[in-house]
């Protein structure tokens, strides 16, 4: 006997990928997440590919990830995919002490977070205003 099958989450038409304990605050990590958030999957691409912020290409990562999930493991349609959620979390904080003057100590504290991306299969708003398929 086995345990009972863990019941999906998302909807049919979703796939997701998640990075855990990356080393940076989870306010930076907000602010990428928030150039890609209900975009389609291409143009989040090229959005995070000429980024200059450092943690662009992780995301960018993370993202070509729940693609290749959406399309591998759902069997969703590339071209149809659009950002749905970016979730940004808390993780772990390190601790480190900076010295200072007379003997005292200060803290220094380095946040890490976590990173969730939800992609679904959409229709373009052109069809989906119309209600008919192009041919």
């Amino acid at each position: 006997m086995s345990k009972p099958k863990h019941p999906r989450t998302l909807a049919e038409t979703e796939a997701q990928a998640t990075t855990r304990n990356i080393r940076i605050s989870p306010r930076k990590l907000n602010l990428v997440a928030g150039l890609i958030r209900n975009k389609p999957a291409a143009q989040a691409i090229a959005t995070l590919t000429f980024s200059k912020r450092r943690i662009a290409q992780q995301v960018k990562k993370t993202l070509e990830s729940a693609i290749a999930n959406a399309e591998n493991n759902h069997q969703l349609d590339v071209d149809q995919l659009v950002v749905a959620r970016a979730e940004v979390g808390k993780s772990i904080v390190m601790r480190r002490f900076h010295a200072r003057g007379r003997g005292r100590s200060a803290r220094i504290e380095k946040f890490f977070s976590h990173l969730t991306i939800i992609v679904a299969e959409r229709q373009p708003e052109a069809e989906a205003a119309t209600g008919k398929k192009a041919a």
